[in-house]
């Protein structure tokens, strides 16, 4: 543990002084960024931790073996454990050269250092709904709709997916500026249950599909 972490220590060190070439005054800020995000990719997080040379008093280790199974392989690991805390702090595995992986404490969401992003169906507001579309869907929406008022296209939608299945797949747009849409909570949802997409986007190109079709 002491090697490993004293290497560690070295190697974030030895970063921060070629940082430091770089800047004018003072130290450098290192920082490690921490990027979360659900499966199905509706909400991101993410926050910052201060980049710190572990002190090897500070922690102790335990030898944990992994048994093989399926086309995972026997391997022996060392897991790092915080002394004040008790909490695993680093695993490091010996298997093809040493690797560590640092482990992390999630902040509370009060906590103002931590962002996050919703990216499918925000609430912002009672019974309203803010989705982001390409700007070619947005603009073909309302060239079918004549408008991208929130009334009007909530209405839109809660007439279409009453009156069609789940349509086939179709292929994903080429990334594009997303625009800002509002709808209502009840036309989201019914959007989501007609025409589910592996995003808002893809949802309502299927709606405009939808609408072209009956145009």
């Amino acid at each position: 543990m002491r090697d490993i972490l004293g290497q560690y220590a070295d190697f974030i060190n030895a970063r921060r002084e070629k940082v430091k070439e770089s800047i004018e005054n003072g130290e450098p800020d290192m920082r490690t960024g921490w990027l979360l995000w659900q499966e199905s990719l509706r909400q991101f997080l993410y926050f910052e931790e201060e980049m710190l040379a572990p002190d090897p008093d500070d922690y102790f280790a335990k030898w944990q073996k992994r048994s093989a199974g399926g086309s995972r392989k026997e391997s022996t690991n060392l897991w790092i454990y915080e002394k004040e805390t008790g909490r695993k702090r680093y695993s490091v595995t010996g298997e093809a050269g040493a690797k560590i992986q640092p482990y992390f404490d999630v902040p509370p969401p009060t906590d103002p250092n931590v962002y996050l992003f919703t990216v499918m169906g925000e609430v912002i507001d009672t019974g309203l709904v803010k989705v982001w579309l390409t700007e070619a869907t947005a603009r073909e929406l309302k060239r079918l709709l004549h408008t991208l008022d929130t009334t009007e296209v909530s209405r839109a939608i809660t007439g279409a997916t009453a009156a069609t299945s789940k349509m086939d797949d179709i292929e994903r747009a080429e990334a594009e500026i997303a625009v800002p849409l509002v709808i209502t909570e009840e036309a989201y949802q019914a959007l989501q249950s007609a025409l589910p997409g592996k995003s808002d986007e893809h949802s309502f190109q299927l709606l405009v599909q939808y609408l072209q079709h009956k145009e």
